[in-house]
Parts: structure tokens; sequence; C-alpha cells
């Protein structure tokens, strides 16, 4: 127990020796306006970077200064060099898709930059002797910082005044036990007020702070893993060491094909050889995959908010789609989250009115949790006052006062402030059961030493159900995402309130309903539950205390109560290690340990600044009913992006295919640049960026690189062999044979689009037939004819179609051998209506 004040005292540097200039008026007054105004204009202000998304001139680097651009352009001057401008038109593209690029990420940034702001963490500091709450960018050296549990810790300096004041620096030092903050201590920016309050300098701020220092330093807060980001850059690397051996192949396939193979026929023919291998080449690099990959989280993640889900990672957009276990916190998420008082029992023989003294010093704490607001709401504030305080903390599960009188009290779960009493827990169980939450409150003989404890009164609470609860888990059901309750209140009651919502779990009474002896340990002679229990509910405190036991049990288990945050944690660490991607709800700052290691945190937008601080994703109105909107989205994400990577792929392939045939044989490569960029135009580019942004309902499913390589590799090989054996047979000159090439190509790539673009609906049909119509426009028209140099006689026409069929019918068939490996299950009419919700 302490409780104390910073006395007036001068000396040394403001951590080293915190009692440095400081005085009783600057405890009660803080700074005053003059002294901030003239700090802010000295630029001692709390500013940091901002890191909800790239810089611009990051924007700029990564869409401009990449290799696939460098190759591109030195292809691009090359082709300039020989005078035939038309076929330098992929460096339009090149340009156009920086471009776009930099503007579509740099509107995002300032979209999702915005709301980051609007929804900016904040502080209460002291000012002119009056609390005032300001963004924690607005905190200036020298400031008074007011602490409360909950929130995160702004800068670094000195605590001045600290009541009972524990503090989280598990981020900074990997140690879970909250720190008892006496006065002269130094609290650390990026920990969190677990318990107690207190007040303290802002004595470092800014970049110079603790967090800023390590976020710059090192990695200290992971990154959402991206399988979409992870598998487009090992094609990215992959598709780079093809380039680089395909590049002497091509121009080794060029020379081949000369009629003139000396010196003088090289010099007369090197516009030729150039055009012909910058053909090839351009055909290797998938040049719009990455921007369009990119726009399609930064899109999504713009859709996200106007549901109200904050992302702060794009990548966490896919990741949730990834999720087939989601933790829920009770409160806040299948409840309402506001508790309410409902009546307090004064057990037979205890004195009702040091009973309700008692409760409403506890009711009016100065730092009031969720209970002791809800209480407070009923009780009045007690004339007795509190000369000593143990603050409630989640770990504890309860707090404790010490009253003018003499005389302490405990409040707290039944479980802890009652543990060994079979009678009162026999009277809390079956309103428990009914899913009323339970406090007891208990006369404690000797605080020091933690005497005989008394129960004297139960206090009832009930939290409301979310009517929208039992609809959104029962989308998560039909998506085969399994839930699990993780609750720091009784098993029981949090086992009435999972099956209110719908979720099917086992009665508590016949499962496996374990109590602890005493406050210390646990009933070891009972079995250890969840084994063979699906849908079990546990007393947490029963679970072991490692991963590697914990992971043997925690799949059986739907129901946690009486969970404190570092089990919470363990249960997320637990079911990753059986190979779970594990989502992760919660609003309180018991939560962040968990929030932190889960594959995707989600915190709710009223919850404590240090939950919102750690998750990937904020909803902005605290309902979980946009979850269905978010998982959706995600699905839609890793769908379209297949979609697309898998017709890039396919044109690498076979232009990888092309060059190698061209190479064995020795004749020239069919195409020149102006070919490609009209097949890439009509056939990857312009349906890639309609797909992607379209809808797509599909469930996710592992192995997204495999599925992709899967479909294009088959593919590009079926359409690079028809179209090389096109081009031997064909009649004519190397114009015709060049175009009968590329009508090969084009049927092969049209019904490639048509088979990644299923299920067909208006719009998609729509889409196809425009550009099988620009297409035949090209080959027909005269003006088209002669810009691509085109020229297929009508004779040749037949072959062409036929040649392309059989690559198309080999197309066809890789992707039925693909859905029959990878069976994805049809969206149920459910999943549609949730969505649109």
């Amino acid at each position: 127990m302490n409780s104390s004040v910073l006395p007036p005292s001068a000396s040394a540097s403001p951590i080293s020796a915190p009692l440095a200039s400081v005085s009783e008026q600057y405890l009660t007054q803080g700074l005053t306006g003059d002294e901030v105004a003239e700090l802010l204009a000295l630029g001692k202000a709390n500013t940091v970077a901002q890191v909800t998304s790239r810089s611009l001139g990051q924007i700029i680097k990564d869409n401009v200064f990449t290799r696939f651009n460098a190759l591109l352009g030195a292809l691009f001057v090359l082709v300039i060099l020989t005078g035939s401008y038309i076929d330098g038109l992929f460096g339009i593209a090149l340009v156009l898709n920086s471009v776009l690029g930099i503007g579509q990420e740099w509107y995002a940034k300032h979209k999702l930059d915005s709301l980051a702001v609007l929804h900016a963490p904040t502080a209460t500091v002291t000012r002119d002797g009056e609390q005032q709450v300001i963004d924690v960018a607005q905190i200036v050296e020298g400031d008074l910082v007011c602490l409360k549990p909950g929130d995160q810790i702004p800068a670094d300096g000195p605590v001045l005044v600290a009541d009972n004041l524990e503090i989280d620096e598990s981020n900074l030092t990997g140690e879970s036990d909250a720190v008892d903050k006496q006065v002269g201590q130094s609290a650390y920016s990026g920990t969190v007020v677990v318990a107690g309050t207190g007040r303290f300098r802002a004595a470092v701020v800014g970049q110079a702070s603790t967090a800023q220092r390590l976020a710059h330093e090192a990695k200290v807060f992971t990154r959402a893993y991206s399988e979409v980001q992870a598998s487009t850059n090992r094609l990215l690397k992959w598709i780079t060491w093809v380039v680089v051996v395909m590049f002497p192949v091509a121009l080794i396939a060029q020379y081949r094909g000369l009629s003139d193979r000396s010196w003088d026929g090289v010099k007369a023919e090197w516009r030729t050889i150039v055009l012909r291998s910058s053909g090839g080449l351009v055909a290797l690099v998938p040049e719009g995959l990455v921007l369009l990959t990119t726009l399609a989280f930064l899109l999504a993640a713009l859709q996200l908010t106007r549901q109200q889900a904050l992302i702060q990672e794009l990548p966490a957009v896919e990741g949730l789609a990834r999720v087939d276990i989601i933790c829920l916190d009770k409160t806040g998420t299948l409840t309402q989250g506001e508790i309410v008082f409902d009546r307090v029992d004064v057990l037979p023989g205890a004195d009702e009115a040091a009973a309700m003294a008692a409760l409403g010093v506890f009711a009016h704490d100065p730092a009031p949790n969720a209970t002791a607001q809800a209480i407070a709401a009923r009780v009045p504030e007690s004339v007795a006052q509190a000369t000593a305080r143990v603050p409630f903390s989640s770990a504890r599960k309860f707090s404790a006062v010490e009253l003018d009188d003499g005389q302490a009290w405990v409040m707290g779960a039944p479980e802890v402030v009652a543990g060994s009493d079979a009678d009162l827990l026999g009277v809390v169980e079956p309103l428990a059961a009914a899913g009323v939450r339970v406090i007891v409150l208990a006369k404690v003989d000797d605080m020091e030493q933690w005497g005989q404890i008394t129960p004297v009164a139960l206090v009832r609470l009930t939290e409301a159900i979310r009517s929208d609860a039992a609809e959104t888990l029962a989308y998560f059901a039909s998506q085969d995402v399994m839930v699990k309750v993780i609750s720091g209140d009784n098993p029981v009651t949090v086992a009435a309130v999972a099956r209110r919502v719908g979720l099917n779990v086992t009665d508590p009474q016949s499962a496996v309903d374990v109590r602890p002896s005493d406050m210390s340990g646990v009933d070891q002679s009972h079995p250890m539950p969840g084994r063979d229990i699906p849908g079990a509910v546990v007393d947490a405190r029963t679970l072991p205390d490692t991963v590697e036991e914990l992971a043997e049990l925690v799949e059986g288990i739907t129901v946690f109560g009486r969970v404190t945050p570092e089990k919470k944690r363990l249960i997320v660490n637990a079911l990753k290690s059986r190979g779970h991607t594990v989502a992760m709800t919660g609003d309180g700052v018991n939560d962040v340990l968990a929030l932190k290691d889960a594959d995707i945190g989600i915190a709710m937008g009223n919850g404590a600044q240090a939950t919102k601080a750690v998750a990937q994703i904020v909803l902005l109105d605290s309902s979980f009913a946009h979850m269905p909107k978010v998982l959706a989205e995600g699905r839609r994400l890793i769908g379209n992006v297949e979609r697309v990577a898998s017709l890039f792929v396919t044109k690498n392939v076979m232009a990888t295919c092309l060059l190698a045939c061209t190479a064995i044989l020795g004749v020239a490569f069919p195409f020149l640049p102006r070919h490609m960029t009209l097949l890439s135009m009509l056939t990857i580019g312009i349906p890639a960026a309609i797909l992607a942004l379209g809808p797509n309902k599909r469930k996710y499913v592992p192995g997204f690189l495999t599925r992709v390589l899967s479909l294009s590799i088959p593919a590009g090989v079926a359409a690079g062999v028809a179209t090389f054996v096109a081009f031997i047979i064909g009649q004519g000159a190397q114009t015709e044979r060049s175009t009968l090439g590329l009508v090969v190509l084009f049927v092969v790539f049209f019904w490639l689009l048509g088979v990644l673009a299923r299920p067909l609906n208006w719009w998609k049909i729509t889409l196809i037939v425009t550009l099988v119509v620009l297409a035949v426009g090209a080959f027909l028209l005269p003006l088209p004819q002669t810009f691509f140099q085109l020229n297929l006689p009508s004779a040749e026409w037949p072959l062409a179609l036929l040649i392309g069929g059989c690559g198309a019918v080999v197309v066809e068939i890789a992707h039925r051998v693909r859905r029959a490996r990878s069976f994805v299950k049809p969206v149920r009419v459910h999943d549609e209506q949730m969505v649109r919700r």
C-alpha cells in the first residue's frame, strides 16, 4: 500500500533526479499557457513522425525506382534509339503505371492519415490549474501529465505523484509483471498504466523518447503478415532471375535468326535484333502486378473506413481473411459493454450500513473502472474515507480499501475473494448461470497480513446482449471461423452469455466446473479440461502456464473464464502453435498483451488508448457487427489479386517458353514490343484493373502461390507452344506469321480471362465481349493494322483459331484440375446477406 506525493525540492536532471525544480504550485497548477506557447515555439512538443502510411518520398521512390522499371527503362531507351517510336509504347505504360500508383497511394495516404488524426490518442494534462484533454502531440516538455488505468504513457519523465501506480513495461523489458511505480522513479513512453493513478512530468518528448527511439533503432512491433505480398515478392524475385537468364538467350536467338551473321550483317540488322529481343523481354516483366496489388490493398482499406473500420496496417485487410479462429472478449463484443447495477444482497448477519458505506468508497474510486462506475450510478458516495487502497487489476481480480475507522474491505470475483466458501459459491453459481455478474464485498481482518476474509454482500450487475451479436457469430460459423470467448468474468456467467448468442457450449456444471481450493493454487485433483470436450467451458486458472501444455487443450475449449492478461496471451500463442491464424478483439488494457501477439489485433474505438495503439484494425464505432464486412473485404482482396497474378504470371511463362523455343531452333522472336503492348493492354492490363476491384465472395483457401502457379505454368506453356507452332507453320512473310501467332495468343488469353472471371455475370461478360471486339478491330481495321503492323490473310484465320482453341482446351483442363485439388465451398445466401449489411 503506498500513496505519496513528491515534496518540493531542487537538484539535478529530470530523469536521474526527478525532484529538481518541482514545487507545490507546479503539482497543482502545472504549466501556464504562456509557458506552453513558448515551448511550442521552441519546438519542444511531443511531435513524432506519422507511421500510418508511407511518406510521399517513399511512395515516389517505391513506384519509380524498381528493378523492373530500370529494366523496362533501359529497353525503352534502346528501342527509341532504333527510331521505332511506336514500339516504345510500353514506355508510356511504364510512366502511367508509376504516375497512377503514386497518385492513388497518395490519395489513400491522405485519407488514412486524416482518419488517424481524427482518432489520434489523447492525454490528460494539468495546465493553469485545470485538467485538459489534449492530443499527445500537443504535450510539451515539462507538462504535468495525469495517469489512470488504460493510459499509454506519451513521454518519458519522473513520477511526481503515485497512488498505487502500476505500469506494464513488457514492451520495453519483456517482463509481463506490472511494475509498482514509486515517486521519483521514471515512467517511459509506450508503457501502459494497469492500476492506480499518478502524475508525471514529461521530461523527454517527441523523437527522443524511449518508445520512439526504440522504434527507430529496432523493430519493436511486428507487422501483420501478408501471404499475398509475400507470394508476390517471391514471384518477382523468381521473375528477376528469369529475365537475367533470358536476356542473353533472346540476343542469341535473334543473332541465330539472321541470314547474314557476319559483323556487317549484325550492324545492318541491329535494329531488328534490338526490337525483337525487346519484344520478348518486355513480355517477361509483370510491370502492373505490384501496382495493382498495392492499389487493391489501399482501396480495400479506404472501403473499410466507410464501414467504420480503420486499417492501421494494410496487410491486416488480407490477414483477417486467413483467420480461422477469432478470440472475443465478452464485454463490449457480445454485450453492449455498459455494465448496469442491479442490486445489493447483504448476507444474513452482516452490518448493512457498514457494507453500503464501504461499497460507496469502492464505487467512487478516484480512478474508477467500468464496474465501479456502474455501482456509483446507484450507490451514493460514502462519508467514510479511504486511507489506503489496492486498485483493481485484471491480474488480481479484486480491489481493496482501508477506511478511516481502521476496517479493511475487499471487493472482487467470488472465486478469488471467497474461493473456500462453498456455501457462498453455491449461491453465486445459479446467478452466474443466468448471466448475472456477481461481485463479492467482504471484510478483511488484517490488511497487511491479509487475514480472515468475511463476505458481507453480493453485488449484482447485468449486461445487455448486442442485438447483432448472434447474427455476426452465425456468419463466422458459416465461414468456418471458430470463435473463442476469453473473459475475466466467471466462466459460468460467460457461458450463459455465449449460449444466448448461439454458441454451442457445454453445461459448465456437467462439463468442467473447476474451482480452485484456495486463492493461490489449482485443484489438481480435477482432470484437465478440454481434451475431448468440444465447446468446453473452463476456469482459465486451472489451465497450465506453458504454451506447450496449453496447446494440447485449447482447441476443444470455447469459453475461457477468469482469464488474466498473461493467460490471454498464452491462449493466443497456444492456438498459433497449433497452426491457426488467430485474431483477437479487445478494448481494455488487459487485452494489450494478447492483441500484440495475435496475428490480427482488433481494438474497439472506445477502448483504452494502449489497446488501439497495438491493434492493426480499430473499429471506430466499437461495433463488432462490422467484422463480416472486414472479413469479406479481405477475402475479396485475396481472390481478386490471385486472378490478377494468374494473368501476369501466365504472360511471363509464355514469354519464357517462346524465348526458349526460338533460341533452341535458331529463329527470330515472333513479336515486336508493340505486339506485346497490345496483348498486355487488352487481355491483362484493363481486365486486371477491373477484376481486382470487383466483388469476390470466395472463401479463403491456403496456398495462394501454389494455385497461381498451378494454372499459370500450364496455361503459359500452352500459349507459348501454340504460338510458336503457329509461327513456324504459318505461311508468308514475318509480319503475316507474327500476326498469326498473335491471334493464337489472344484466343488463349481471352479464354484464360474467362476462366479467371468465373462465375460469370452481366458485367464480366460485358467486359470480356468489349475487349474481344476491340481486339478484333485491331486486326481488321486499317488504322490499327498499320499502327501495330498486323496483317493476316483471311485464309489463315481458321488455322489461328484452331491452334488457339487447342491452347484454350489446355487452359480449361488446367483450371479444372486446379479446382478439383483446391475445392472451395460455394457462397451461401446467408453469407451474402451478412456481407451486404
